[in-house]
């Protein structure tokens, strides 16, 4: 099992930026792949961006491509999503989720989740 923990979410103006983070325990965490995702009221999960569990391949969404950057310090066993201009279509609950080895845009391929971060951009 691999336990993950959000953090960093909040209520930001349009323009503004958060760094999200997400902790994991349980397992060697230099072994998963993470992906961040979010999720609105009635809709489903949506990809914003993966890393692979090197952090290779780094791959974003196009909606958030230039403006997301997704890091991880395996050291820290903790995955970081930095959101610069952000726009209040972003507004949503941030989930990372962790997969063995390579990453993947399907929240299927995902094992373990975390339990969300609310983020709230205002226009």
């Amino acid at each position: 099992q691999v336990q993950l923990v959000e953090s960093g979410g909040g209520l930001v103006q349009a323009g503004g930026s958060l760094r999200l983070s997400c902790v994991a325990s349980g397992r060697t965490f230099s072994n998963y792949a993470m992906g961040w995702f979010r999720q609105v009221p009635g809709r489903e999960r949506e990809f914003v961006a993966s890393m692979n569990w090197n952090g290779g391949n780094p791959y974003y969404a196009d909606s958030v491509k230039g403006r997301f950057t997704i890091s991880r310090d395996n050291a820290k066993n903790t995955v970081y999503l930095q959101m610069n201009s952000l726009k209040p279509e972003d507004t949503a609950v941030y989930y990372c989720g962790a997969r063995m080895y390579n990453s993947d845009y399907d929240p299927r391929q995902y094992h373990f989740w975390g339990q969300g971060t609310q983020v709230t951009v205002s226009s």
